[in-house]
């Protein structure tokens, strides 16, 4: 089976056990996944760039949280994750799930060019948030426009990963499609943003705060053919 395919595999059956859960049965594969032993380290133009705090995070991560974004209107008031809207939460990425993305975005070469930039917009679809302690990274994944951005301290580095187009739409579309609405943990005092209400009460006061949101999201498509392409999503892919 090919890498593409073992990618498509773990990403169905994590979303199919549950995407909100801590782990799911995707652990089950990893005895038939293994990352390319010459792909080990991730690749110096992306390290380089971000800094060796933003690389610590995504390297030794703790959790892995999974968002669905959109890009923010102006009239948007629900919950932000590097300014862009949150949409919904789609998990907590699986070990082996984790390992194949920085292996195939982050370590492999062949899926990523860095001395083209693709006259396209970045579009974002998902955020990646890689925790390690108090801190973490932010990668976003990009689709039909294909790229992933890496935030940290205030900036934004995006990379051209075309190449690996039928990679990220793997990852995103499995993603998207267990996604829930989004809870914030500091509603219910929690510690994790685990993104699921864990009680009855919890879930009223979600559908209440979600609910323009969910009103906004309908009218996604039409807000963002109105607005003009400028902001973060212009900046040139790193060369």
């Amino acid at each position: 089976m090919s890498r593409l395919m073992w990618i498509l595999v773990a990403a169905f059956v994590y979303i199919t056990s549950q995407p909100a859960l801590a782990q799911s049965s995707a652990d089950s594969q990893s005895q038939t996944w293994q990352p390319n032993p010459e792909h080990d380290t991730i690749l110096e133009e992306i390290s380089s760039a971000i800094g060796p705090s933003a690389l610590e995070n995504i390297a030794k991560s703790e959790q892995v949280f999974c968002y669905q974004i959109a890009n923010r209107p102006d009239n948007y008031t629900g919950y932000t994750l590097d300014g862009m809207a949150i949409v919904g939460f789609c998990g907590i990425i699986n070990n082996e799930l984790k390992n194949m993305i920085t292996s195939e975005l982050f370590m492999n070469p062949d899926n990523i060019i860095f001395d083209v930039t693709e006259n396209c917009v970045i579009k974002p679809k998902i955020m990646l948030r890689f925790v390690r302690g108090v801190d973490s990274t932010d990668v976003l994944l990009s689709s039909p426009c294909h790229a992933f951005a890496i935030f940290y301290g205030g900036k934004v580095n995006a990379f051209n990963a075309k190449p690996a187009a039928q990679i990220i739409d793997a990852l995103i579309n499995p993603l998207i499609k267990g996604k829930v609405d989004f809870a914030s943990p500091a509603l219910f005092n929690q510690l994790m943003p685990i993104g699921v209400a864990q009680t009855e009460e919890q879930k009223e006061i979600i559908d209440q705060k979600n609910a323009p949101i969910r009103s906004w999201a309908k009218e996604q498509a039409s807000q963002e053919a109105k607005q003009n392409a400028k902001g973060w999503n212009k900046l040139k892919q790193k060369k």
